[in-house]
């Protein structure tokens, strides 16, 4: 296994001086430990992998040394625009590393939203002509290997990608951060969320697990999941899935239950919704201001008044809750008001460590949903 903490060093000794790039649980030890205020490195945690690789172009252009962007393979959607029309050889040659969690890798159990990414992520590579190949599980050939691919990604002005296989880094514990302000769980706060909608409305859940939590609840209590639509990948599109659906659907309220960093990576979605969303679309953020189901890592939440953003982006109302005292009160005004509204709960980070997944395949899902809003139509 690879000492990720070493790597890290070989990095920066080749002259990598920036790690940026959105979290993945297969990277979580090296997120770690560029993530160490202690380490010396620059790092900063994008909304969006496309974000990654233009902050990595900028940075080169300005100290002429390459940075590393670190994603998931899900995330290479997200950079197959900047890489092919930015950092191309054949355009603006901008060197950088890769680090890719490969996700989906034939062979290794994983879960569904991964299958067809992993099986195709070394054919996509190949398709955008990068050199790339798997980081050796050993913590000396790595170091070689990496050394490498640094040299050659400058000599050659372009990008080189590693795919990073499950296991391959030891285990690092991050350092004890600040202590967390008194709020209540997500699942605490999805519960009120639950209880309060009824059987009667269309749920469109982020990826994650909060979908999770949803599922849970939905079994423990015995609702009906007919018309739950839990977006198992495609993180960030929660809310355009969900706006996708309202604007088909005349009479049932949908409620697009979404994640701080979802949100983060397609901000941009927000003035869209607020433009064609009716009056039966409602937006709930869960807000524990971290990238729980890949490590914790912290988004940039911090930085946004979300309420005042939704209100600039064209959203009738938008309040903040840190306790659930006010809930019911908040839940009466986003209804009175009518959409498109938003609701961000703050949260604690974490969940409950035997939170389990779904058992159902996510196109069963897809019949599901639009068999029960036929239905529901035709009644």
């Amino acid at each position: 296994m690879i000492d990720p903490r070493d790597l890290v060093a070989k990095l920066s000794a080749e002259g990598v001086s920036l790690y940026c790039g959105v979290p993945d649980s297969l990277l979580k030890a090296f997120n770690t430990c560029v993530g160490d205020s202690e380490s010396g490195t620059v790092h900063v945690i994008s909304a969006n992998e496309g974000n990654a690789v233009g902050l990595a172009i900028g940075h080169y252009l300005r100290t002429g040394t390459p940075a590393l962007v670190y994603l998931q393979n899900s995330g290479l959607g997200n950079v197959v625009n900047p890489l092919t029309s930015l950092a191309d050889p054949e355009i603006y040659g901008i060197p950088m590393i890769l680090l890719i969690g490969w996700r989906g890798q034939p062979g290794v159990p994983d879960e569904p939203q991964h299958r067809m990414m992993g099986r195709i992520t070394s054919a996509l590579l190949n398709s955008l002509k990068l050199p790339w190949s798997v980081l050796p599980e050993e913590t000396e050939k790595a170091c070689k290997e990496m050394g490498e691919a640094v040299s050659l990604s400058l000599s050659s002005k372009t990008p080189y990608a590693f795919l990073v296989e499950k296991g391959s880094f030891t285990t690092v514990e991050p350092k004890s951060g600040a202590p967390v302000h008194r709020s209540p769980s997500r699942e605490e706060a999805l519960v009120k969320v639950a209880d309060a909608l009824g059987p009667d409305c269309v749920v469109v859940s982020s990826t994650g697990m909060l979908s999770r939590e949803l599922v849970e609840y939905r079994e423990r209590t015995g609702s009906s999941a007919a018309m739950d639509f839990t977006t198992v990948g495609g993180m960030g599109h929660a809310s355009s899935i969900a706006l996708g659906i309202a604007m088909n659907e005349p009479e049932l309220e949908v409620w697009c239950l979404d994640g701080d960093g979802s949100l983060l990576m397609h901000m941009g979605a927000l003035p869209v919704i607020a433009q064609h969303a009716p009056r039966t679309f409602f937006h709930v953020v869960f807000n524990n201001g971290v990238h729980d189901s890949v490590g914790g890592q912290p988004t940039s939440i911090n930085q946004v008044d979300l309420p005042a953003l939704a209100r600039s982006a064209g959203y009738k109302y938008a309040a903040t809750l840190s306790s659930l005292d006010d809930f019911p009160g908040e839940m009466t005004a986003l209804r009175a008001v009518g959409g498109p509204t938003l609701l961000e709960i703050r949260v604690q980070p974490g969940n409950r460590a035997d939170l389990g997944r779904p058992r159902s395949e996510p196109a069963q899902s897809t019949m599901t949903i639009m068999r029960a809003l036929t239905e529901r139509a035709r009644s």
